[in-house]
């Protein structure tokens, strides 16, 4: 059971169009795997509804029934701006075959189809990420991976960080967080995540500065030394 959410307030940016694209792509994740969530997006698409109807004359009014989602998914189908188009070759199959893929949230699949060969990288035991190509340079937008039991090096935010697990589980010192909880940490909030024993965990996260690692290995790797643009 998904236990972890996205605030109101950003679930009405996102219902309103405001919220940024890197931020939405999680929201609408998050969305696609929660029923609580998407009974409270749809309250609040019908409030502001309700409100526009009032507020503008029926002769100007613009029947607008495009979701947040569909916009998300037209944005990702059709802008030349936001996804670099990638041809597959047969030596570079679809990733999508490995068991961590095999469920994914439609709108990551979306995505996937424009990142169709990631280039893993490791940041440290038992942690692997690839970035991925979303046409902005705001935001690192990246699928990680942490190997059963593995315990990432803890560290510190310098700017905002959201993170949506896929697959698996792990836990850090405020909770445990399994498929579809939303995390968000904030400048200044330290974590160490830990993968459970059983499976191997991914996450698709969302960062707007380098990460600071803490402690030893701190002096030793950032996973996160820059962000450059996708």
């Amino acid at each position: 059971m998904i236990q972890h959410h996205p605030d109101n307030n950003m679930l009405l940016e996102y219902a309103s169009g405001s919220l940024n694209w890197a931020h939405s792509l999680v929201v609408s994740a998050h969305l696609q795997l929660c029923p609580k969530c998407a009974a409270q997006l749809k309250l609040l698409n019908s409030i502001g509804g309700a409100l526009l109807e009032s507020a503008v004359p029926p002769a100007n009014h613009t029947d607008d029934t495009e979701s947040a989602f569909s916009r998300l998914m037209g944005r990702i189908d059709t802008n030349e701006n936001v996804m670099d188009r990638v041809v597959v070759d047969a030596e570079n199959p679809s990733p999508s075959r490995e068991p961590v893929f095999s469920s994914l949230p439609p709108v990551v699949k979306k995505l996937m189809q424009r990142n169709p060969v990631l280039k893993w990288r490791r940041l440290s035991k038992g942690l692997r990420e690839a970035r991925l190509k979303t046409g902005q340079s705001r935001h690192e937008v990246a699928f990680h991976r942490i190997a059963p039991g593995n315990k990432v090096a803890e560290h510190d935010h310098r700017g905002k960080e959201i993170t949506m697990v896929l697959y698996g589980s792990f836990s850090d010192a405020d909770g445990v967080y399994s498929r579809g909880d939303f995390l968000v940490r904030e400048p200044g909030e330290v974590h160490r995540p830990t993968a459970t024993l059983d499976q191997e965990c991914l996450c698709l996260s969302v960062v707007e500065a380098p990460v600071a690692l803490t402690g030893f290995l701190g002096k030793l790797v950032n996973p996160f030394l820059s962000i450059k643009p996708q």
